[in-house]
C-alpha cells in the first residue's frame, strides 16, 4: 500500500531496480525508512516519495529533515594544474575562490550554454568537487582536460552528500560534531567525523533554508551515518523526505533539464546574470558571453504565480504559454506553494513580456488556466534565511 497523492501516481509508473543502475550508499536506508517512488538522476536512483509533499515541506521549514542526495555525482578535479582546469570551463572568477570556499558554478559550453550548475567545494590545495546536476559535466571536464595539455586528473571519488536541511539541522548536527558546525560560514566545507566516519560537511542545500550537505567518504557505511544522523535529530522530530519542489522554486532556483539546458546561457536566466563574471583570464565561452552581455538577450526564465485551485500533482511535461493568442514560451515547473498559498512556478517568455504583472494563458495538462508573470526569487531575495547566524 503506498501514500502517494492519486493525482501524481495518475502521472507515474513502476520503476523497476536493476543492475544498470547505481545506487547510492543510503538507498537500502532510504527504502526502510519508507521511499515508495524513485527518480532517475545522474544513472542513479534518487528518491522521489516518502509522505505527502505538503507534510514534507512544513517538515524542512519547521524541523529538521534528511535527503539522500547521491545522486549529486561528486566529479574530482586534482593535481597540479587542477585551479586552472576548473576555472577554464566556468564563467565565475574562481582566482580567489580559498580553500575550504564554495561557489554555485555555471559550466559553459563554448557558445555559452549551460552544461551543468553545480555545487563547487575547494575542498583542498589543487583538490575542487564539483557535486553534479543531471548532466555528464565530468565526462565533458575529461575532454577539455585531454586536449589541453594540463597536469590534471578528472575522477569520481569516493564521496556521497546528504542533506540535512531545516532551521534545526544545525541543532542536530552540533550532537554529531560539537560546536564548531557554530563556525561553519554559508558556502563553506570542512572536515568532520560523525560516530567514527570521516565527513566533509558544507554549508549549501536545495532550500535556502538553514542546512547543510554531508558528504560521506566511504560508501560502505553509508547506512551507518543515515542512522546516527536519524538518531541526532529524534528530538527535533527528524524526518527522511525526497527533494522540495515547492520550496526550491520559492526560492528561486532552477532545476537543471527542465528549467534550463545546454540551449540557454545564464544571461537568459532570471537571476544568474551575476555569475558571468568580469574577469582577465580566457574560459571557454567568454566570446560568446561578452558578446551576449553586450547585445541582450530574447527571452528570459521568469517566475509566474496561477491563478485557481492547488495543484495536487507536479508537471509531467512542459505546458504552452499564450499572450494574446499567440504562443510565447512554456511553463517548466508548477506547484503549489503551502507557505504563499499559491501555485507558483517558472515560465520562458519573449524579453518584452519578462517584467512582472503581464497576464499569460497556460494550456496545463489539466486544462487552461492563466497567470500573471512574477520576480523571482518569491521569497528571501538576499538568501538572508540560509546565510543568517546559526547560534
Amino acid at each position: 500500500m503506498t501514500n502517494e497523492r492519486e493525482e501524481m501516481l495518475e502521472k507515474s509508473a513502476t520503476l523497476y531496480f536493476g543492475p544498470w543502475y547505481r545506487k547510492s550508499p543510503m538507498f537500502e536506508a532510504t527504502r526502510r525508512a519508507g521511499c515508495t517512488a524513485y527518480d532517475i538522476y545522474n544513472h542513479m536512483y534518487l528518491p522521489g516519495y516518502f509522505d505527502d509533499p505538503e507534510v514534507e515541506y512544513y517538515a524542512l521549514n519547521n524541523e529538521v529533515t534528511l535527503w539522500d542526495v547521491g545522486v549529486e555525482r561528486t566529479v574530482q578535479v586534482s593535481g597540479p594544474d587542477a585551479d586552472r582546469l576548473i576555472d577554464r570551463i566556468t564563467c565565475r572568477d574562481l582566482t580567489k575562490c580559498a580553500v575550504g570556499q564554495g561557489k554555485y558554478m555555471i559550466v559553459t559550453a563554448p557558445d555559452g550554454g549551460i552544461i551543468n550548475d553545480p555545487v563547487l567545494l575547494h575542498v583542498a590545495q589543487d583538490t575542487w568537487w564539483m557535486q553534479l546536476a543531471d548532466s555528464d559535466a565530468g565526462l565533458y571536464a575529461l575532454g577539455v582536460l585531454a586536449s589541453s595539455g594540463m597536469d590534471a586528473e578528472v575522477t569520481l571519488p569516493d564521496v556521497h552528500p546528504v542533506q540535512v536541511q531545516g532551521p534545526k539541522a544545525v541543532k542536530t548536527l552540533q550532537k554529531l560534531v560539537g560546536d564548531q558546525i557554530l563556525d561553519l560560514k554559508y558556502y563553506w566545507c570542512d572536515s568532520y567525523e560523525i560516530a567514527g566516519i570521516p565527513v566533509v560537511i558544507s554549508r549549501t542545500g536545495w532550500t535556502a533554508i538553514p542546512g547543510f550537505e554531508v558528504n560521506l567518504l566511504d560508501f560502505a557505511r553509508g547506512t551507518e551515518l543515515w542512522d546516527a544522523i536519524l538518531a541526532a535529530g529524534e528530538e527535533f522530530d527528524i524526518r527522511p523526505i525526497a527533494p522540495c519542489e515547492a520550496r526550491r522554486i520559492e526560492a528561486g532556483i532552477f532545476n537543471y533539464g527542465s528549467d534550463i539546458t545546454l540551449l540557454d546561457t545564464p544571461f537568459h536566466v532570471t537571476g544568474l546574470e551575476r555569475l558571468v563574471e568580469e574577469q582577465p583570464q580566457d574560459y571557454i565561452g567568454k566570446e560568446a558571453l561578452e558578446r551576449i552581455r553586450r547585445e541582450g538577450v530574447d527571452r528570459k526564465l521568469v517566475g509566474i504565480v496561477l491563478e485557481g485551485d492547488e495543484l495536487r500533482a507536479e508537471m509531467s511535461e512542459a505546458w504552452p504559454v499564450r499572450h494574446d493568442g499567440r504562443q510565447v514560451g512554456r511553463m517548466t515547473d508548477a506547484v503549489w506553494s503551502p507557505g504563499l498559498k499559491q501555485n507558483i512556478g517558472y515560465v520562458w517568455v519573449p524579453t518584452e513580456l519578462a517584467g512582472p504583472g503581464i497576464t499569460l494563458d497556460v494550456e496545463s495538462e489539466n486544462g487552461p488556466l492563466t497567470g500573471t508573470t512574477a520576480a523571482i526569487p518569491f521569497v528571501d531575495p538576499k538568501k538572508e534565511v540560509p546565510a543568517g547566524n546559526l547560534s
